[in-house]
This record gives C-alpha cells, sequence and structure tokens, in this order.
C-alpha cells in the first residue's frame, strides 16, 4: 500500500516537494488554509487588473530550469519568459536615476562612467560572485542543514573569510561611489538581511543580478504557481483549498494525522510547508522542536507595507521594477532591525508589470504595486497605511516628474496583519529568517522534526533560505530526506 504524505500548504516549497514525492509513487495531499493556491505567491484581480500579491522579481532561472527538467519538462512548456531590459532602474534624485541593462558591457560602461577604475573592480568581483554561485546554487544549497560538515569542503575552506567579512565591506573597499555601492548591496537584500550583517560569500547574489538578468512570466510571476499545481496534479497530486489545519497529532512521538477543519486525516508523513513556527503550536508543547524564546531571538526579514495600484493611464519615467534610494539605507534599515518601529522616511519599490506585459493591465492604464520594507510586528492600522501611501506617492511625482494621484482608479493594501491573518506569519514577517551567518544552513530550524517522527518542514524558515528559488529547493530537499525515511 502506498505510504500517504499530507502537506501542509501550497507554497512554492510545498507544491515543489509534493511533485518529487509524487514522482516517488507516494499518495500526496496538500491542504491549503486559503481559497487559491501558491501561498504567499497569490494574485489579486480586479477590474481589468492582474497583480501578483507576493513575489514579482523572477531571478536564478536555472534554478526554475533545474525543477522541471527534474520531470523531463521546461519552463517552457508552462510559460513564457521575457528578459526585462533594463532589469530595473534604480532612483536617486529627482528626476536622477541609473537604469540596470541586462548585459555585462552595459554595465560596466555605466559604472566606468560613474567612477573611473570602478568597471575593472565590478569585473574582479563578478568573477568571484560567479564562482561562489556555482558553489552554492549547484552544491551547497541542495545541502539538508544537519551539520556543519555539509559546509566543509576544500572549495569553501579556501573561501572561509568570505563567511567573516560582509557584502558592504567587500564592495565598500574598491568601489567608492555611493550610487554604485547601494546598487551592488540591493541584491543581498533578498536575503533579508542588512549588507553589513550579510557574508561577502553571498556575492553570489550580484552574479544572479548581473550575470543571469532579471525575467519576467508572461502573466506574471503567478503562472509559475499554476505550472508547479500542473505538474503536480500530473503526477497525481490532490490539492484541496480552504483546508485550515488545526492540530497535528502525535502517538509515542510519531506523527499520526492532522486534524483539518474538524476532521482527521491519518497520514504516514506529514510535511508543513506553512509557517514553522505556526506549524509547532499544532502540536502538544512537548513535542515543540523550539520554545517561543528561540524565535523571540532569532533576526527575521522584514515584513513589508504593500499596495496594490490601479491607474487609469500610462506611468512615465520609470521601469518594469523600480527602486526608490532617495533616502538613507543606514536610517531606514535601523528601523527595521535595530529599533523597530515605522520609518521616518522609508526607501521604497515600485513594480508596473504592465508595462512588459499588456495582459496585466486594460488598454492604456498601468497596474502598479507599490512595496515599503518594515519590521515584522509593529502596529498595522487603516491610518498608518493611508499616511504612508500618501508618503510615496508625493515622493514617486516629485522623482519622476509626473502627476499621478488623479488618475489613481483603486488601491488594495497589504501589511503585517495581512500576512498574520493569511499566512500564520510569525509577527507576520513576509521573508522568514534574515539570512545572516548565526542563521545559515545547518544554523537554521531542522527540515527533519527534532521531537516527533515522520513530521518535516520546509520553506523559508529552514533552509536554504528566503526567496522563490530557495524555496523550490527546499521542496527539493526535503522530498529527498523523506524518501530516505520512507525507505529505511
Amino acid at each position: 500500500m502506498k505510504k500517504t504524505i499530507t502537506i501542509i500548504g501550497s507554497g512554492f516549497s510545498a507544491l515543489a516537494a509534493s511533485c518529487y514525492l509524487a514522482k516517488e509513487g507516494f499518495n500526496v495531499t496538500i491542504l491549503e488554509k486559503n481559497n487559491t493556491v501558491g501561498g504567499r505567491a497569490r494574485q489579486l484581480v480586479k477590474e481589468g487588473f492582474t497583480f501578483d500579491i507576493g513575489p514579482t522579481w523572477y531571478w536564478m532561472p536555472d534554478v526554475f530550469e533545474k525543477f522541471f527538467a527534474d520531470f523531463d519538462k521546461k519552463p517552457s512548456d508552462y510559460y513564457h519568459l521575457d528578459k526585462l531590459n533594463p532589469a530595473y532602474e534604480v532612483y536617486f534624485d529627482k528626476v536622477d536615476s541609473i537604469k540596470i541593462p541586462d548585459n555585462l558591457s552595459e554595465i560596466f560602461a555605466i559604472f566606468e562612467k560613474e567612477e573611473t577604475g570602478s568597471a575593472n573592480h565590478l569585473e574582479s568581483f563578478l568573477d568571484n560572485a560567479k564562482h561562489n554561485y556555482d558553489v552554492a546554487i549547484k552544491d551547497l544549497v541542495y545541502r539538508p542543514g544537519i551539520s556543519i560538515t555539509e559546509l566543509i569542503t576544500p572549495v569553501t575552506i579556501r573561501k572561509a573569510n568570505q563567511f567573516f567579512s560582509s557584502i558592504r565591506t567587500t564592495v565598500r573597499r574598491k568601489i567608492k561611489n555611493s550610487r554604485l555601492q547601494q546598487i551592488m548591496e540591493f541584491p543581498v537584500l533578498f536575503l533579508g538581511a542588512k549588507p553589513s550583517n550579510t557574508p561577502s560569500f553571498y556575492s553570489f547574489m550580484n552574479y544572479a543580478d548581473f550575470g543571469l538578468g532579471t525575467w519576467h512570466p508572461k502573466g506574471g510571476m503567478y503562472e509559475v504557481v499554476k505550472a508547479m499545481v500542473t505538474l503536480a496534479v500530473e503526477l497525481g497530486v490532490k490539492i484541496e483549498t480552504n483546508q485550515n489545519v488545526e492540530k497535528i497529532n502525535v502517538e509515542n512521538g510519531v506523527v499520526k494525522s492532522v486534524v483539518s477543519n474538524g476532521i482527521t486525516i491519518e497520514s504516514d508523513i506529514v510535511l508543513s510547508g506553512a509557517d514553522y513556527h505556526h506549524t509547532e503550536t499544532l502540536l502538544d508543547e512537548k513535542y515543540r522542536g523550539y520554545s517561543e524564546k528561540y524565535w523571540d531571538s532569532k533576526i527575521f526579514a522584514p515584513s513589508s507595507l504593500l499596495f496594490y495600484v490601479g491607474f487609469n493611464k500610462k506611468i512615465d519615467n520609470v521601469s518594469h521594477h523600480t527602486l526608490f534610494f532617495d533616502t538613507e539605507f543606514d536610517v531606514h534599515a535601523k528601523d527595521i532591525y535595530d529599533t523597530p518601529k515605522w520609518p521616518e522616511k522609508p526607501l521604497f519599490y515600485a513594480s508596473f508589470p504592465s508595462m512588459t506585459d499588456a495582459s496585466l493591465a486594460p488598454e492604456g492604464q498601468e497596474t502598479g504595486i507599490f512595496l515599503i520594507p518594515i519590521a515584522p510586528g509593529i502596529e498595522d492600522s487603516p491610518e498608518i497605511r493611508e499616511k504612508y501611501f500618501q508618503n510615496i506617492i508625493v515622493r514617486f511625482e516629485t522623482l519622476t516628474n509626473q502627476n499621478v494621484s488623479n488618475n489613481i482608479i483603486f488601491t488594495e493594501s497589504f501589511c503585517v496583519n495581512d500576512f498574520v491573518k493569511d499566512y500564520n506569519s510569525y509577527k507576520g514577517n513576509a521573508y522568514g529568517l534574515a539570512n545572516i551567518l548565526t542563521q545559515t544552513a545547518f544554523l537554521r530550524p531542522k527540515i527533519i522534526s527534532k521531537k516527533v517522527k515522520n513530521l518535516f518542514f520546509t520553506g523559508q524558515l529552514t533552509v536554504p533560505g528566503p526567496g522563490v528559488p530557495p524555496s523550490i529547493i527546499s521542496g527539493k530537499i526535503v522530498s529527498d530526506l523523506i524518501k530516505k525515511q520512507l525507505l529505511k
């Protein structure tokens, strides 16, 4: 008889794991709390506008290719990709921005124009970053985080100093132009930590940025979710939505079943792709691997205040992805990590996917997504949201030299309270645990439950960390561990 596996949640990591486990012949069922699949990568469709509620950046295309190749498929079997040019744009002041092209030669030229000699420094930096990418993404991140020995290889021994110096130190050793420094430090923000706390080994994110480029799946990031769902169903995975898992039942230290909507579902294996902390609250206290004190001591990646805006005209002087670095990053970062509070002068990000993909907005109109990184766990209210929307819209109009306030058809928002309500997210964080040295690899919460046999975890709070590609990899890692456990 086939072993039964129940997966809690349907984010990228859960969907990836479901595909690998179904391929091995297991009987796999996904239980999703919300009425649509995708976890944080859901979609909002309103008045002809389409928004990705969660991730909007498609980086590391090779990770997606590797995933689908494991099933003799290609991304192009499910969705069409466009490489963005410019990859993104960064604003520093009024009508003062730098566009990042889709190829290295033009990127080098832009750097050289900003600071003489910087192109050579960038080229050397990226050579090392590419090597780090090959080491990390093709090897280290696929390891399960069980022991420190996973990180000890001849290559990592040679690179040991890069684990004890920061991205900021490495970047600023040679690059002195503050605008270029910010552009080079930006990619590690995807890891949920400050550049000053992120090991320089993570320069592989710069290679992901400049070397591999930024892409857009036609229809939005939700097309990737739909592709993975299609594959999962083809492999025999059963997916049930509106399933609120209320309890994980354990007998004599072995998982036996889950209770969803009051109904007990027996299972040989339970795998949670939901928030790790929340999942452990579904266990009797004696079976929890981590205490409340443990979670409270961890450094979490930011939460976000997000706005989804329908404009009745096309927006000028911006790119598909546009970053607004017109205020001090270090001051904003302090308000996120050091003394958590609402920032006085927040940096923000805006995405206008309908500039690339006309299907995402009515003709002649624009889909806009705005994001402010904020500290998890801070106060969230309609009044605060409105205050910050007005803050960034006024700055947006000034910086891009245009009026847009009177062209807003509607605005929807998403913030800390919504992350808690919709995703059971610890303190309403958006990206999981920050990827700093003391929270890397074997130092992250374990994929295998410390106290319950046949209970596993996957996603951004365990290995390898936050982000869409790491989440897909996490699904692969946990599926391999489950297969080994069941085949013992």
